[in-house]
């Protein structure tokens, strides 16, 4: 079974367009769905700024999630990520998670289809084109 942390920007996009195709992650049966405190909030303060009416939205997808504190920022030697983004790799680390599914292109491109100890950073699209190729 799958164990994915969702980076903030997935979370965001999902609360903002309830009818995209990310709404899919959370009909998969056989995955474990993960966030951290820092990306809740981080989607949070973004929906705010942006569309306050979508927070209902983001509340009803966290409600099927686990929530992590990953409150470290330690990541993986050779590993060269903004300050802002050590959390988000930190926490899925911490959290043994398989996958960390992100859309932050800039900042993680670079490690897109890596495995960095033992999980692997790819986009929404990536993960659900993997998913159906298994299924």
């Amino acid at each position: 079974m799958d164990k994915i942390l969702l980076d903030a920007n997935v979370l965001f996009s999902a609360a903002y367009n309830t009818g995209s195709r990310l709404a899919s992650l959370w009909q998969i049966g056989d995955v474990e769905l993960v966030t951290s405190l820092f990306a809740l909030e981080e989607a949070r303060r973004n929906l705010e700024f942006h569309r306050p009416d979508k927070l209902t939205c983001l509340d009803a997808l966290i409600s099927n999630l686990t929530i992590v504190s990953g409150m470290g920022s330690s990541i993986p030697e050779g590993i060269q990520l903004p300050e802002k983004d050590a959390p988000i790799i930190s926490a899925a680390l911490q959290a043994k998670c398989s996958h960390l599914v992100t859309g932050d292109i800039q900042h993680f491109g670079a490690l897109f289809g890596r495995s960095v100890e033992g999980l692997l950073i790819v986009t929404p699209s990536q993960y659900l084109a993997d998913r159906s190729r298994k299924d």
